[in-house]
Formats: structure tokens, C-alpha cells, sequence
């Protein structure tokens, strides 16, 4: 069998002596791997690289194969994503999160956004602020999404500035004060009120922590995983910056 798509590279594994295993997040076929023949030489390891766009064809004798890849560069952004800290990590840290993602399953929402985000990993006034919001995109995929529209007390739709921990809906200001050392804080970038300026860090650390909470106790923590190292690199970077 055989098919066509568009991908993005998130991981590349050394098979045999000259071929690579290519991991890609495709629009149409979702988080999806291939033997890359030939994947170790010089010219292709140039572009078998993490944040890569691609054309690519996929074949296999059975659709549970591994199969094989053809892979035709469309935009090379590794270079640029080397080159700066914060980017690196960020694209480690996708890659993580993307493997949550069940393979094969087709998640094209998904696949835009990173299409999108992946471009401004660089950016250190916005960059921070759009990995928080996939995650919360990561935990609506799987099932695990947070309600933010308003109030789990009262119903209003303003001042949100908490998350139930139990619920994960979100909590007014006054309706969560008498319980606010059990709520987490609900930085305004994500609540989804106005924000003129880049958000501060310790929002960005509050977002990490909302999203991550989460991830820990509805998908890590079933499966005995530990939070990503590349996460924590991350986190630890926008702390010391």
C-alpha cells in the first residue's frame, strides 16, 4: 500500500548501518514512522532533521508495517532551531508531547498548529505562551481537555483566575478565595482576557504548571511515565532568562 502527505520531522533513529527510522507528524495520518533508506548519509542527514517540513510518500506490503519513506524537504528550519536554546528545546519538547498522541491516529487541527508554532520557536516574547496553549491542545485530543468558558461556581464569565484541580473547570476570582491554596492560578494569556503585553514569567511558569498538572495525573501518571526531561529543560530555561 501507499500513500501521500505532509509532515513535519519530530524524530529520527539510526537503523542498520546507513538507514534511519524517520518519525514524522503528517496532516492526514497523524504521528507516523518509516525507514528512511539511506538516512544516515552525509546529504541526508542534513535535512532528516527535528522541525523539518516534508513531502512525503509512504509504502508498505501490509498498512501494519513499518514501511519505507520517501522524503523530500519543503522548508529546512533546523538550522534556525539549532542555533537558538530556547527553540531547540522547544522542539524537543513537541516531539515529547506529540508521542502522548496514539500513532497512526489523525489529529490535523493538531498538525496546523504545529505547523504554525514551530516557526516562532525562536521567539522568546511568544514563544513560551503558544507551547502552554498546545499543551492544553495535547490534553483536549486525548480526551482530557480543560473547561475554561466560565465559572464551575457561579457561572460568570469574567474574572476567571482559577482551575479546579479535581474538575478542571475554571474558577471566578471571589468564588474561589476562601479555597485558593487548593486551586491553580489561571494566568490571564490563557483565561483569554486581553493581553497587551507579553506575558511575565511567572505566568508563563503558573501556565506550564496548569497544563502540566494535568498531563501528570490524566495521561503521564497512567502510563508510569515521568514528566519529559526536554520539558523540564525548557521550563528551566525560561526561569533563568
Amino acid at each position: 500500500m501507499e500513500w501521500r502527505d505532509q509532515g513535519i520531522i519530530i524524530g529520527i533513529k539510526r537503523y542498520g548501518e546507513s538507514s534511519a527510522i524517520v518519525e514524522m507528524m503528517t496532516r492526514d495520518h497523524g504521528r507516523h514512522m518509516g525507514i528512511v533508506k539511506g538516512g544516515r548519509s552525509p546529504r541526508m542527514q542534513t535535512v532528516l532533521q527535528p522541525g523539518n517540513s516534508a513531502d512525503c510518500v509512504w509504502r508498505a506490503r501490509l498498512e501494519e508495517h513499518l514501511g519505507t519513506y520517501a522524503i523530500e524537504v519543503t522548508r529546512a528550519r533546523a538550522g534556525d532551531i539549532m542555533g537558538t536554546p530556547l527553540a531547540l528545546h522547544g522542539v524537543n519538547m513537541l516531539g515529547a508531547l506529540l508521542r502522548l498522541l496514539p500513532e497512526r491516529d489523525p489529529h490535523q487541527a493538531l498538525y496546523e498548529t504545529l505547523d504554525v508554532l514551530i516557526d516562532h520557536l525562536g521567539e522568546a516574547e511568544i514563544a513560551p505562551a503558544l507551547l502552554v496553549r498546545f499543551e492544553l491542545a495535547i490534553l483536549a485530543e486525548l480526551g482530557f481537555g480543560l473547561d475554561l468558558s466560565c465559572c464551575a461556581a457561579t457561572g460568570q464569565t469574567n474574572d476567571l483566575v482559577y482551575v479546579s484541580p479535581k474538575s478542571g473547570r475554571a474558577v471566578s476570582r471571589a468564588a474561589g478565595e476562601p479555597w485558593r491554596d487548593r486551586l491553580l492560578a489561571l494566568p490571564d494569556f490563557i483565561a483569554g482576557h486581553a493581553v497587551a503585553n507579553t506575558p511575565a514569567v511567572a505566568d508563563i511558569l503558573n501556565g506550564f504548571a496548569l497544563t502540566g498538572y494535568f498531563l501528570a495525573r490524566d495521561v503521564l501518571g497512567p502510563r508510569g511515565l515521568s514528566p519529559p526531561e526536554s520539558r523540564n529543560a525548557y521550563m528551566a530555561l525560561i526561569a533563568r532568562n
